[in-house]
């Protein structure tokens, strides 16, 4: 920025300027937010020269030429504050200051946004999985393990070997097939998870989870385990589900089938 510049904004601030100055002023101001900001605190400055008494002021001043030259200058500035592009000259500051302070806002915000998108993305994608994991509410249907209604077409299963049992709830959707199910008789610590197999004979995992020492459906733990979870597949396309233990080396272990 040029010392004449910041000269210039007094000047314009005051309406001395030409047409051809003021507009290349206008023009400066655009891309320098602290002429806009100068500009700015200048505005209580010329309100306040427009409503002073040139005659009353002059009369103080020791020297008649330099009275002569200030009341000049009051009464240039009281004619080009009642001019119309007074409105335009507040608009124009106005205007600028707050595009350079959400300018740098955003620059500040934009920073912190792209910082911590990547962190959140992994905590909202464990909010979604959670929330298909809650208990089942109460439902019409066939009456499943602990007398819970599961909702939909009802299927059971037990495993000999395992003896884990579960019971499954098939509800048809437009979207798909939501699957709700109780599971018992199962002791942990181990990490389990719902497999659907479809009638081509592909598989594909619904949801995951952790079972404490106390397991589910046991003396320590009698109530069942009741969990939700979504697939896209049409009903029809679903041939049996498995519910699996996985190893720390991903190897799995079938737990149950149903049915």
């Amino acid at each position: 920025m040029t010392q004449e510049q910041h000269f210039d904004v007094a000047s314009y601030a005051l309406g001395v300027l030409d047409e051809r100055d003021a507009s290349r002023f206008e023009d400066h101001l655009i891309d320098c937010p602290s002429c806009a900001i100068e500009l700015e605190s200048l505005l209580p400055v010329v309100d306040i020269l427009s409503d002073v008494d040139a005659d009353a002021l002059v009369a103080t001043e020791q020297s008649r030429r330099d009275g002569l030259m200030l009341k000049t200058m009051i009464g240039e500035v009281k004619r080009e504050r009642r001019r119309a592009n007074s409105r335009r000259l507040y608009s124009l500051a106005a205007a600028v200051v707050v595009f350079a302070m959400l300018s740098i806002g955003a620059l500040f915000a934009g920073g912190q946004w792209l910082g911590s998108s990547d962190d959140q993305a992994p905590s909202q994608q464990a909010a979604r999985s959670s929330k298909q994991l809650d208990p089942l509410p109460i439902a019409e249907g066939g009456t499943g393990l602990g007398g819970t209604k599961l909702p939909g077409e009802h299927l059971t299963g037990t495993d000999p070997r395992s003896g884990v049992t579960a019971d499954v709830g098939l509800e048809r959707k437009d979207w798909g097939t939501q699957v709700s199910f109780a599971v018992a008789n199962i002791k942990g610590p181990l990490l389990c998870r719902l497999v659907v197999v479809r009638t081509d004979g592909a598989s594909e995992v619904l949801s995951t989870w952790k079972v404490g020492e106390k397991g589910w459906g046991t003396a320590a733990q009698p109530d069942p385990l009741l969990l939700q979870a979504v697939t896209a597949l049409p009903r029809e396309d679903i041939a049996h589900l498995q519910i699996q233990a996985v190893d720390s080396k991903g190897a799995s272990e079938n737990l149950v089938r149903v049915p």
